[in-house]
């Protein structure tokens, strides 16, 4: 999504490539034991860049001067939390070989691309886009208020293929007290937008008080963001805003300290 953001001018190329120190998995504030692990990523520790129109986090390292420990989760290498003035974008510009998610926490993206697609996508919804052997875009806040929006990239699973884009409402209230999967490579989580990669996106909404737990797959990586709200998971404590990388991990206990909205990223079959 973007040209000039230098999240997307170091580190990652059009192509998708990355340096190899993205890859680095921070050992800090890790909660677990052996091979488990459950790494925070406090707010305040994130990477960050300021256009004046575009103020962004950095979930993973993509600039010099990002915390060079928040390295990626193969195949998730980007996680920008952005928030864009009134007015403001990204003009017309190109990808390849990345899938990207695009999770709207407030506003309304406005999407024009090179295969004739045009749309907007409203708060708690999401538009994916797999680039393929090339596509260009633009995305711009349709709205009269700031424009807060996770910016989520993919390694595919193949390079190549046909660009394709697509977008579909999903109503905060169907996910109420548990995860819902609202994008995903696998074939089994019908109903969600598809995407090129091994990977699937599922976002929940917990009223104060609430718990649940998520099975996750134990030879593979998860990341979740806490979109708004207070929660424990695991025995850890996170603010709003707060990332945590998951690795190797059979599941997560949550409880939610104050209603929270959650949005997390599963690399792997269940």
């Amino acid at each position: 999504m973007i040209v000039a953001h230098i999240a997307f001018g170091h580190g990652l190329n059009h192509h998708g490539s990355q340096w190899p120190s993205i890859w680095r998995l921070s050992m800090f504030g890790q909660k677990g034991k052996g091979s488990e692990m459950l790494v925070h990523r406090r707010w305040d520790s994130l990477g960050s860049a300021d256009l004046g129109w575009l103020r962004a986090k950095h979930h993973f390292a993509v600039s010099a001067d990002d915390n060079p420990e928040h390295g990626a989760l193969d195949p998730l290498i980007v996680w920008n939390d952005d928030e864009i003035a009134v007015g403001g974008g990204f003009p017309m510009h190109g990808h390849r070989d990345v899938e990207i998610i695009t999770y709207v926490r407030q506003g309304v993206v406005g999407h024009c691309d090179t295969l004739g697609s045009e749309g907007t996508i409203n708060a708690g919804d999401v538009q994916v886009m797999s680039a393929g052997t090339g596509i260009r875009h633009s995305e711009f806040n349709k709205s009269d208020v700031p424009l807060k929006l996770y910016q989520i990239w993919l390694l595919p699973r193949v390079a190549g293929g046909a660009p394709r884009w697509d977008t579909k409402p999903f109503p905060r209230n169907d996910r109420s007290g548990r995860f819902v999967v609202l994008a995903s490579g696998f074939p089994e989580d019908e109903g969600a937008l598809p995407i090129r990669a091994d990977a699937r996106l599922l976002c929940a909404t917990l009223k104060a008080g609430e718990s649940i737990r998520q099975d996750l797959s134990s030879s593979s990586c998860a990341y979740l963001t806490v979109a708004s709200g207070r929660i424990e998971i695991n025995g850890e404590s996170m603010g709003s805003l707060d990332g945590a990388a998951i690795t190797q991990v059979q599941a997560v206990d949550i409880t939610a300290l104050e209603d929270s909205e959650l949005v997390m990223v599963d690399t792997g079959k269940v």
